[in-house]
């Protein structure tokens, strides 16, 4: 049996990091330290979770370590591609939660070295790698049930809790946009279930319709995808209603030539309890289906691939060009 992965954690900002560690523990893998700068909102959290986990004093300090394999990333969005970058040239692997970058030129230095090091710069977009539902429906897709997919409808709405967040949550340079932040997930779901290898923006819009008092937040923002396999409409937004039992009523719509899938991952608003509800509706099935235990095989196959050097978890080219679309879309929605 092979020696665990060892893994280092740098930037605890968003609570991604939550998800990300959890899971490669429950695959097999070794926490061996974590640094994050000040103290951000997510840190008591962290703690609660991995409490005997050390902290080291600089992020070289968890880069440089030679008994690491493996760097998550989940601090600032704008400063994630430094981190991967100097992460890779020191011989580790990525898992950077997204965005895993906010502009071109940062997208340009990862792809460059990735071609110098060989090393893995994974995202893990967890409203598909963290969803069961979405391992459900990816292999109903593989198996046929509703045909080839034409046509994505991703829908992701998000709590705002305005007075927890940092400073930096309300400077575009700093987050990186909306559809380079959240919507990121959803052209990630798109190119996946339609098969897609590239897409063109064809329309991209961003707007603050209810936070005067932080200009450069951006609370909406749509983008449409169109590729030689299929469509995508995309939503993303920061308005999740108080009475919500949780954070954002996500869903996503696969149409098919032969059926259609909905996903309510998170709630479902007036029926079932829970989150991970799937409706399928094809030529002789018309049924809601429970995805709690559809598994998030993402983790294993990651572990995996930073054994053998395979690509089963994400292709590279796939979060290059998630990435790519994203900064695209929102610089087409800002000029």
């Amino acid at each position: 049996m092979s020696d665990p992965l060892r893994i280092g954690i740098v930037g605890i900002d968003h609570r991604h990091i939550y998800g990300m560690a959890a899971e490669m523990v429950k695959v097999g893998c070794e926490l061996v330290c974590w640094w994050t700068e000040g103290t951000p909102a997510t840190q008591d959290g962290f703690l609660k979770r991995f409490p005997d986990l050390p902290r080291v004093g600089a992020a070289a300090e968890v880069i440089e370590r030679d008994d690491i394999d493996l760097i998550l990333l989940s601090g600032i969005p704008a400063d994630r591609a430094d981190q991967a970058i100097a992460a890779m040239r020191a011989g580790k692997d990525v898992m950077s939660d997204k965005p895993g970058c906010t502009t071109l030129g940062q997208l340009a230095a990862i792809k460059a070295c990735v071609a110098e090091t060989g090393r893995i710069w994974s995202i893990d977009f967890s409203e598909r790698f963290e969803v069961p539902a979405v391992t459900r429906a990816a292999k109903l897709v593989a198996e046929g049930a509703i045909g080839r997919v034409i046509q994505t409808v991703g829908i992701g709405p998000h709590r705002l809790n305005l007075n927890t967040r940092p400073d930096w949550f309300y400077q575009r340079d700093r987050f990186g946009g909306i559809l380079t932040d959240i919507a990121s997930h959803q052209i990630d779901q798109f190119l996946f279930f339609t098969g897609s290898t590239d897409a063109d923006v064809t329309l991209a819009s961003t707007g603050n319709y209810g936070n005067p008092d932080t200009p450069e937040l951006q609370d909406f923002g749509q983008i449409v995808l169109h590729s030689d396999r299929g469509e995508g409409y995309i939503r993303v937004d920061w308005f999740t209603p108080d009475a919500l039992p949780s954070w954002g009523d996500g869903r996503l719509m696969l149409l098919g030539t032969e059926g259609t899938i909905e996903l309510r991952k998170y709630v479902d608003v007036g029926g079932a309890q829970g989150g991970d509800h799937l409706f399928l509706v094809n030529g002789s099935r018309c049924e809601g289906i429970d995805c709690k235990d559809a598994g998030l095989p993402y983790f294993a196959r990651l572990a995996d691939d930073i054994r053998k050097r395979t690509e089963t978890a994400m292709p590279q080219a796939h979060a290059f060009k998630v990435m790519e679309l994203a900064i695209k879309a929102q610089e087409m929605a800002e000029a």
